[in-house]
């Protein structure tokens, strides 16, 4: 089954003429007023628009149609989860907003909560959901499977793990062949640097600053940001200076910062190393939101931000690596499976073929499974002693793999997400003229972020602003990520099946929530 797709959705209501120019008027003044160099301090009230700028807003930006009514919902509630999720689950679990969603279905872009109320999903379960929520296809691969077969072990033959393998080796250039299934990106990426450091004989590892690439003992230390490393021993990772384009010292010159590997190399390791792992582009979320709401904004805020590495970047560091012994890693838990447009991998577009591929989120659609491909020769390293993975490659989660590959071909979701991506900065970057509080416009395809400072020259965070404009835009029927070094970036990876329209809306609602500040 292939969705199909509905014609152009006018935005706007034709049914109160006057009240729109009057809040355009409203709106356009209230952000033409915003000074570069204020810095405001917005009360709890003043947050949330009242139910008469929402209803009034509503008419500005209107959902695109869409022929689906959830199931009424009859499960616990809000409150009643909450309570549970406080009692019985992990401290460590944040939520965003104010008053946490519930939701309890899910439809291609769409969500829906336990009221029924439909939201427009341009957050993507965090860059997880390509095909769409709950896409036929895959949902039927799923079932069939699990009618069938379920879990057995890799110890017996199964034709589910050994089809997907092959289908994505073939996604993968020149001798990427040689999968080993995990469950994560996390331990998709501590396998990586396993095999790195076995394969070369040495145990130092490079990564980013801002980067991310997982919370166990060994991606720990190769991610870079305080607000994810427990004080526990994280040994033999170096981090290099992050070619970050908007805030980096050096801007977009990617040679500049690579001579920063150069010299870690030098004067940091014995002049030999087993790798360097890097994102093409920095994502993650962050703590902010919640921490905000429970006095603690100074200690946690949050990671990555859709920072694409500057030009030339890594080409030239892989050069550097190679010459020191090393393989190349390339995370793509977060960029890859079309999500960029332009093409299939993040690290395709920097024009550079690694040794060692790591993904999770998108090869599933939502379902857990993450993978590591390399080459025949590398993968030959982990013969030397037993490795073996309960789970890695169960019969449902990679007949649910083949099939996310399958939809995204047949229904071309990376030229959609390179079409419709294109569209959407566009608006963006047009936004971005109209709010001086967008301090930058950034990403590729499906994959973008939108900085939010108070400061254009001393692209100063707008921590707090951002959590209004969230909490605006939820209210009228958007839901966005947020992320950041600093917790100001909003972070839009929806599904891949997003369209046009649903583009129309995502910006007419920011315009509107910024209009609001």
């Amino acid at each position: 089954m292939v969705w199909s797709r509905r014609g152009k959705i006018t935005p706007f209501s034709r049914s109160s003429e006057e009240m729109k120019r009057v809040l355009f008027r409203r709106f356009s003044s209230s952000s033409s007023s915003f000074s570069l160099n204020s810095r405001r301090v917005f009360s709890q009230s003043s947050a949330v628009a009242s139910a008469d700028e929402n209803a009034a807003a509503a008419v500005l930006a209107k959902m695109p149609h869409f022929d689906y009514t959830p199931p009424p919902y009859d499960g616990p509630r809000s409150e009643e989860i909450l309570r549970k999720r406080s009692e019985f689950l992990s401290p460590s679990m944040f939520h965003f907003y104010k008053k946490p969603l519930n939701i309890v279905d899910g439809k291609k872009q769409y969500l829906f909560d336990e009221d029924g109320r439909r939201y427009l999903d341009a957050f993507g379960g965090i860059a997880t959901v390509c095909c769409g929520h709950c896409h036929p296809d895959v949902i039927e691969a799923i079932i069939n499977q699990t009618k069938r077969l379920q879990h057995s072990t890799v110890l017996y033959l199964n034709n589910a793990i050994a089809d997907f393998a092959e289908a994505l080796a073939s996604k993968m250039p020149r001798d990427l062949k040689v999968v080993f299934f995990t469950n994560s990106g996390t331990e998709a990426n501590e396998l990586a640097m396993m095999i790195a450091r076995l394969y070369t004989g040495c145990h130092d590892i490079i990564s980013l600053r801002n980067a991310y690439h997982g919370n166990a003992a060994g991606t720990m230390g190769a991610t870079a940001q305080c607000n994810w490393k427990f004080n526990v021993v994280q040994s033999g990772v170096h981090h290099a200076l992050n070619p970050d384009q908007y805030r980096g010292v050096f801007g977009s010159d990617g040679e500049k910062y690579a001579k920063d590997v150069e010299e870690i190399i030098d004067f940091g390791t014995s002049g030999r190393v087993a790798g360097f792992i890097s994102e093409a582009i920095q994502i993650e979320h962050d703590f902010n939101y919640y921490m905000l709401s429970h006095n603690l904004s100074s200690i946690l805020t949050g990671v990555g931000g859709i920072l694409e590495l500057a030009p030339g970047y890594l080409p030239s560091v892989y050069k550097t690596i190679k010459k020191a012994g090393g393989l190349c890693i390339a995370d793509e838990v977060q960029s890859g499976f079309a999500r960029i447009g332009s093409h299939f991998w993040g690290f395709e577009a920097h024009g550079v073929v690694p040794d060692i591929v790591t993904m999770a989120k998108g090869i599933g659609n939502g379902i857990p499974i993450g993978a590591v491909v390399t080459t025949p020769e590398i993968a030959h390293v982990l013969t030397r002693r037993c490795y073996f993975n309960t789970f890695g490659g169960n019969p449902v989660c990679t007949a649910a793999g083949h099939a996310v590959l399958k939809v995204l071909e047949k229904e071309k979701l990376q030229e959609n997400a390179l079409v419709v991506g294109s569209y959407l900065k566009d608006q963006l970057m047009a936004l971005q003229e109209k709010h001086e509080i967008i301090g930058d416009v950034r990403g590729r395809g499906l994959m973008l972020g939108v900085e939010l400072v108070t400061d254009r020259l001393k692209k100063t965070p707008a921590k707090t602003e951002i959590l209004h404009v969230m909490e605006s835009m939820k209210d009228m029927g958007v839901l966005v990520g947020k992320g950041g070094f600093y917790g100001n970036v909003f972070r839009v990876t929806p599904p891949l099946c997003f369209s046009k329209e649903d583009s129309d809306f995502f910006v007419d609602v920011m315009d509107i929530s910024l209009s609001k500040l």
